[in-house]
């Protein structure tokens, strides 16, 4: 009977385990480390729990003297091979925001290149000039060890007043045509060098009049259907989608894109068909984390489709999540049946798969 009960507990460790895992190649973290020992907690924690991903950031919002993950060339290029030593199929997601105009965390002052053009620049000086940019681009974040550019940015530029996108010259223009053929561009050469690429942000910012990293900010009145159609023009190049916090009542009256099963599933599953990851802008920003709570997020955020949750952990210093909490609330909100084990199974899948596509 000792045996029996022995190995009854022994067998419910190792599903508890498989769990962990697999929830675990659902999130993609922000860690404050210039290095990646197998000591450091970022190392344990993607071992322990099979992370899907990390997101480097060059700026410390804990201590602004210092670097939080990008100081020199030499320290990136060391730190991605001790992170991808740190996983167990060494196919860690490494990512980065690298748009070019005022988004790159690769900066000349640290040694990188760091004069990549605004997007809607790019667009002006045509497409040969598109493929050298990011020909360039590709080459040097390959070169460094990222394998996962969240990037390019297809909102469309139909608001003049947009502080988000606009303003920044980060759309290619305001014709969907023309946005998805520099998107295209884009793609391609980041494939060339084996980094992954995420569209941006669905289902469309460029409407927008706020920022969602403040607070909730409702398109309801202004989103066009127009700017749905990059991504059903770039679904079948598409690695990955990342959903927006916008709220749009004209999809959904009661949730923002990213917690929204109708905006997921509905819109960007059946509707346009796309069938890789998708991830969530991150769920710390103030249009999720002032209205919800951290398992209601989470909740919302799974079963509305996501396949990657992203917690950058810098905007706010004061609230830093772990892995291990992480995993340990999805897996409390399995556990009472508020998400499906089958949920989880088909989105660790979907990772597993893009996973396999680095090189």
């Amino acid at each position: 009977m000792k045996f029996f009960t022995l190995l009854v507990a022994g067998n419910l460790f190792l599903m508890a385990s498989s769990l962990e895992k697999e929830i675990g190649s659902m999130l993609m973290v922000g860690f404050l480390g210039t290095s990646a020992k197998p000591s450091s907690q970022i190392c344990k924690d993607i071992k322990r729990f099979n992370l899907g991903g990390v997101i480097l950031f060059d700026y410390n919002p804990i201590n602004h003297k210092k670097a939080k993950n990008i100081s020199s060339t030499t320290q990136l290029k060391k730190l991605t091979k001790e992170l991808q030593a740190c996983a167990n199929d060494h196919k860690l997601l490494i990512a980065i925001d690298e748009e070019g105009g005022l988004v790159q965390r690769l900066k000349s002052k640290y040694g990188f290149y760091g004069r990549y053009p605004k997007a809607i620049t790019v667009a002006k000086k045509g497409s040969s000039y598109a493929l050298a940019t990011y020909q360039k681009m590709a080459k040097e974040l390959r070169s460094y060890g990222i394998n996962f550019n969240l990037a390019p940015v297809v909102d469309l530029a139909i608001n003049p007043k947009n502080i988000v996108i606009n303003r920044y010259g980060r759309a290619f223009g305001k014709d969907p045509k023309k946005v998805s053929k520099y998107a295209y561009i884009f793609i391609k050469q980041m494939h060339k060098f084996g980094v992954l690429t995420s569209l941006k942000h669905f289902p469309g910012h460029g409407s927008s009049l706020k920022d969602t990293h403040k607070g909730f900010v409702d398109v309801s009145k202004l989103w066009q259907k127009v700017e749905l159609e990059p991504y059903k023009k770039l679904k079948n190049i598409a690695d990955s989608v990342m959903v927006a916090h916008i709220f749009n009542s004209k999809i959904d009256p009661s949730y923002p894109a990213s917690l929204s099963k109708k905006t997921i599933q509905g819109v960007l599953r059946k509707e346009i068909g796309f069938r890789g990851v998708v991830i969530t802008d991150d769920l710390q920003m103030g249009a999720i984390s002032k209205r919800y709570s951290l398992k209601k997020s989470l909740a919302l955020a799974i079963n509305a489709g996501n396949d990657l949750l992203l917690f950058g952990n810098q905007l706010d210093p004061k609230k830093i999540y772990s892995p291990a909490k992480l995993v340990n609330s999805i897996k409390s909100l399995v556990n009472s049946k508020v998400i499906s084990i089958n949920r989880i199974k088909e989105a660790s899948k979907r990772v597993k798969r893009l996973k396999s596509r680095l090189r």
